[in-house]
């Protein structure tokens, strides 16, 4: 059986716990698997990424990457 959260994508919620705490955001995806969020602008962390034909010189990209459930509380907008 699937889980159920009360928090959904597109609903904006603030952070509680962990290096974010405080910041606000809209969350981007539920990942239901494993008991997380990502959400936009929080938990950014840099990426490498090797020169490919589209990028030539590679370098480094931002990422969101996943806050537990329990990490996070809905806010009313």
């Amino acid at each position: 059986m699937a889980k159920k959260f009360k928090i959904k994508k597109g609903d904006t919620v603030m952070i509680i716990a962990g290096n974010d705490k405080g910041k606000t955001g809209e969350v981007l995806k539920v990942l239901t698997k494993k008991d997380a969020v990502i959400v936009a602008g929080c938990k950014v962390v840099k990426k490498s990424v090797k020169p490919t034909e589209e990028n030539k010189d590679g370098g480094f990209n931002d990422k969101e990457m996943p806050i537990h459930i329990s990490n996070v509380k809905k806010v009313e907008a």
